[in-house]
């Protein structure tokens, strides 16, 4: 996954599923990935995985969502940041 970007990987990741799609330049194909495999939008939430930090980071275009009351990039509720990184973690983190 770390093929298109070196240093980190983008990630759409299903909250509710507790699966990722990840790689690629964009969030949005991956979040079509989920989609596409069943995914509700509401659940599918963007970020990036930094492997040599274990770091997630939650900013991503797919993130703005007015109905959802998140008008920003960054996932701004603490209780969806959470479960982004809590499946990032299980999936792609050091064990």
């Amino acid at each position: 996954m770390l093929v298109a970007l070196g240093n980190y990987i983008k990630l759409a990741i299903d909250i509710e599923r507790e699966v990722a799609a990840g790689g690629g330049v964009a969030h949005a194909d991956c979040e079509t990935v989920l989609l596409e495999d069943g995914s509700r939008q509401h659940d599918v939430w963007g970020a990036d995985w930094i492997p040599s930090t274990q770091e997630t980071r939650f900013e991503a275009l797919i993130n703005i969502r007015p109905e959802q009351d998140n008008r920003s990039m960054t996932i701004l509720d603490a209780e969806i940041r959470a479960k982004v990184q809590r499946v990032a973690e299980q999936l792609l983190g050091d064990t």
